[in-house]
C-alpha cells in the first residue's frame, strides 16, 4: 500500500512519525528522542545543502527516506513543534474549539527539502489561570471521532503525562480542561529532592504501595494537603514501614491519588451532581494502567483506553485541511 501521509507528533521531549496509508491506517512508525528541547546538532547533507538546523536535521532523521520514495507525500505535524519554541509557532485557539476544524487554521513552514510543514494549532482557555494544551488537541479528535454522537457530553478525556489534562468535550469541542504537573512533580521529587535519597528505583511495579499512597490520598489526612503528606514517602521510610524500593511507587501513588482527587471533587461540584463522568485515556499503557487503578479508587467506575489516537487525529485535521484527496461519494 502507498502512504498518503506522514504525520508527526513532535513534542518537548520526542518525536514520532508515522508513515499513513488510506484511512489512516499506519504503515510505518519510528520514535526519536529528538524532541524540540534536544534537537540534533550534527551538521550534515540535506537536499544538497550542508545543514546544521536542528529542526531539519531531526525531520530528515524521522522522514527523509520516506520522502524520498515519495517526494508528494503531504506532512502533517502536531505538539510543542507549534510553540514560539517551536519549528514555526502556530497560535493558539480558544475554547470552546472545535477540533475538527483545527485543520483549517495549520500553520506551514517550508524544509529545506521543499516540502511543506503543516502544523497544528494548540488550544488556550482563557480564564484568570489560563490554560494551554498542544497535541492533546490532536489526540482529543481521535478520540471523538469514533464516538457516537453526543457521547462525548457525559465523558471525561484524560491524557496523563508530565502535565496530565482532563478534557471536558460537549459536540465536538474542547469546552473545559485542567493540568496537573503530576509527572514532572515526580520527576522532580524523586530527583532533586530529599525523598530520591532513599528510594530505591528500578524494581518492578509495587501495587501494594502505590495502592498505599492512593489510599493515603483520599484519607483524612489528605485534608492538610499534598505538601504535608508528601513528606510521608520518607517517614514512613524512617520508621521501617515502607522499603526503599516501595518508596518511589508510594510516591507515585500519593501524587496521582491527590491529583484525582481533586478531579472528583471538582466535577461533582460542576456538574452539581454525585455521579462521575466516564473516562478515556490516552498515553502510555504503563502510565494508563496505574491512573485507572487510582481511578477505580476514587469512584470512577466507567474508564477504557483508547488506542491510535494521535494517528486518527492527525489524520483527520490533514483530510479537514484538503492535504489528502478524499474517493468522491456515491
Amino acid at each position: 500500500m502507498l502512504a498518503q501521509l506522514i504525520a508527526l507528533d513532535w513534542g518537548t521531549t520526542s518525536l514520532r512519525a508515522y508513515k499513513l496509508g488510506f484511512g489512516g491506517q499506519v504503515l510505518e512508525q519510528r520514535s526519536l528522542s529528538s524532541g524540540i528541547m534536544q534537537l540534533p546538532k550534527t551538521p550534515r547533507m540535506i537536499a544538497g545543502q550542508e545543514c546544521a538546523d536542528g529542526f531539519e536535521l531531526a525531520f530528515d532523521e524521522a522522514c527523509g527516506d520516506w520522502l524520498d520514495a515519495q517526494p508528494d507525500l503531504p506532512v502533517i505535524a502536531c505538539g510543542m513543534v507549534g510553540s514560539a519554541q517551536g519549528w514555526r509557532e502556530a497560535a493558539y485557539c480558544d475554547t470552546p474549539a472545535n477540533v475538527a476544524n483545527l485543520g483549517t487554521s495549520l500553520q506551514t513552514v517550508r524544509s529545506l527539502r521543499g516540502v511543506d510543514v503543516h502544523i497544528v494549532p494548540g488550544v488556550i482557555q482563557r480564564s484568570r489561570l489560563p490554560n494551554v494544551m498542544r497535541g492533546e488537541e490532536t489526540q482529543v479528535l481521535g478520540v471523538l471521532q469514533n464516538l457516537p454522537s453526543g457521547a462525548g457530553n457525559d465523558l471525561l478525556i484524560g491524557l496523563p503525562g508530565s502535565h496530565s489534562k482532563w478534557v471536558e468535550v460537549a459536540d465536538g469541542c474542547i469546552e473545559h480542561f485542567d493540568t496537573f504537573m503530576t509527572g514532572e512533580v515526580f520527576a522532580v521529587l524523586s530527583e532533586h529532592s530529599i525523598l530520591g535519597r532513599t528510594q530505591q528505583r528500578g524494581a518492578s511495579f509495587d501495587g501494594e504501595a502505590f495502592d498505599r499512597g492512593v489510599r493515603v490520598a483520599l484519607s483524612s489526612d489528605a485534608e492538610i494537603g499534598p505538601l504535608s503528606t508528601l513528606f510521608s514517602a520518607r517517614s514512613l521510610g524512617l520508621t521501617g514501614e515502607l522499603s526503599a524500593v516501595a518508596q518511589p511507587d508510594y510516591l507515585s501513588g500519593l501524587l496521582i491519588g491527590h491529583e484525582l482527587s481533586a478531579l472528583a471533587n471538582v466535577q461533582r461540584r460542576r456538574r452539581n451532581s454525585v455521579h462521575l463522568p466516564s473516562i478515556i485515556l490516552i498515553g502510555n499503557a504503563q502510565l494508563c494502567a496505574r491512573y485507572s487503578r487510582a481511578l477505580d479508587a476514587c469512584g470512577f467506575a466507567r474508564v477504557t483506553l483508547a488506542e491510535q489516537a494521535t494517528e486518527r487525529g492527525l489524520w483527520q485535521l490533514a483530510v479537514a485541511a484538503g492535504l489528502i484527496a478524499t474517493p468522491p461519494s456515491r
